[in-house]
């Protein structure tokens, strides 16, 4: 789910789950009947002192919530493993205090990672060991820059300069983003993901942006060149020599003429990272909840992000399917967690809530609508939109008491 702050957008649908003591929740287990998951995300501004966690976790306490899903990776950060845990201050590790103080008051905590956007374009990161400097060969590339690009050497400043300039134009794609393609990229996000369920006792792992920003991306050298590759046992002999002897004069010459493929191609490299995040967690970690944002309609997630979550749900690289709704009107909602819930099979489903930019009677309706639909929980988008300066966390107690504790 993205918003305009890293990771998340607002799209009013998303739902909490989750707010019961640990003790209660065992009790419910042992019932056969699974615990209702009340969450939150909460942005990495609010991580940034031991104070307002402190009050974060408080606050999401008093609303009855019993999940947190914290931000451990932002756009303008480095991508998970390397700054997971840092802060201004050496002897502060913020995720290891959300972990320590939520489980001391019986809320479970899960990471919540980007998975392909790694930087946003509006301000680069500051540091030079970031993934964008170190390995610009790693980013997605749009159609509309690919035949510039592939003459620039990716380590050049112009080559990131370009990619930054353009997705500051491009409202739907923003940031930077991690090739699927590329198995060094894939690699690494693994390496970081296996980290950070190995030094934190985490409850889950919740995987947001798992998709291409669009689907005129990637046509970075390496997505091309690994295509080019996939076909090899397709073609015959010479009709790869024909279509290698145009490649000069038409750098897109592959995906042009094999489009179907080519879209199979990217959707099957994003299910593959999928698949080796998931491997990371459980190695680290096996009884960690995996979850992942989907767009609701898998066709339309399929076509516009290569996001076949139906494929994830079936082959178990998921445990929680958490549809975002982009629509507002309380039908459309219902209607989406509905087809979800009948799409995910045995897999439980948590609804999100774009809670930040709906009112108080929106919010309680939409967990109302996800409730009585079946859904698993709920998540809210975010902590942070719902105790901005003009609401305070008394505004969150007040919401959480209202669709909770009736």
């Amino acid at each position: 789910m993205r918003a305009r702050s890293p990771g998340i957008g607002l799209r009013p649908a998303l739902i909490p789950a989750a707010a019961i003591p640990l003790a209660a929740i065992s009790s419910i287990h042992a019932q056969g009947r699974p615990a209702e998951v009340r969450a939150l995300w909460v942005l990495r501004a609010t991580l940034s002192a031991p104070g307002s966690i402190a009050t974060m976790v408080r606050a999401a306490k008093e609303g009855g919530f019993n999940t947190l899903l914290v931000q451990v990776a932002t756009r303008g950060s480095s991508y998970p493993g390397a700054t997971v845990g840092r802060a201004a201050e050496p002897s502060f590790d913020p995720i290891r205090e959300v972990i320590d103080r939520a489980h001391e008051a019986g809320l479970r905590v899960h990471a919540w990672v980007d998975v392909t956007r790694v930087a946003s374009a509006v301000e680069l990161p500051l540091s030079r060991d970031h993934l964008a400097y170190r390995h610009p060969e790693w980013l997605m590339v749009p159609r509309a820059l690919a035949e510039d690009l592939l003459k620039i050497e990716p380590k050049s400043p112009e080559f990131l300069g370009r990619l930054a300039r353009y997705a500051r134009t491009q409202p739907d794609a923003d940031a930077l983003y991690l090739s699927p393609a590329t198995p060094a990229a894939i690699e690494y996000a693994a390496d970081a993901v296996r980290d950070l369920a190995e030094r934190y006792g985490v409850d889950g792992v919740h995987f947001d942006d798992a998709g291409y920003p669009r689907s005129d991306f990637d046509y970075s050298r390496d997505a091309l060149g690994a295509f080019r590759r996939s076909l090899s046992e397709s073609l015959s002999a010479a009709d790869q020599a024909k279509y290698d002897r145009r490649l000069a004069l038409e750098p897109l010459i592959y995906p042009e003429a094999f489009p179907d493929y080519w879209e199979a191609f990217r959707t099957n490299r994003l299910t593959g990272l999928m698949a080796k995040l998931r491997e990371a967690v459980k190695a680290a970690r096996p009884d960690a909840v995996v979850s992942a944002t989907v767009q609701p309609d898998p066709k339309q997630a399929a076509a516009s992000r290569f996001q076949d979550w139906q494929s994830w749900v079936g082959r178990d690289l998921i445990d929680v399917v958490c549809p975002v709704s982009s629509k507002a009107d309380p039908s459309v909602f219902a209607a989406e967690i509905a087809s979800v819930r009948q799409m995910a099979g045995g897999h439980p489903t948590w609804a999100g809530i774009g809670a930040s930019a709906l009112s108080e009677t929106d919010i309680v309706a939409s967990v109302q609508a996800a409730r009585r639909l079946g859904a698993g929980g709920v998540i809210l988008f975010s902590y942070d939109g719902l105790t901005g300066p003009s609401r305070g966390t008394e505004y969150l107690s007040q919401v959480g008491r209202a669709a909770f504790m009736q």
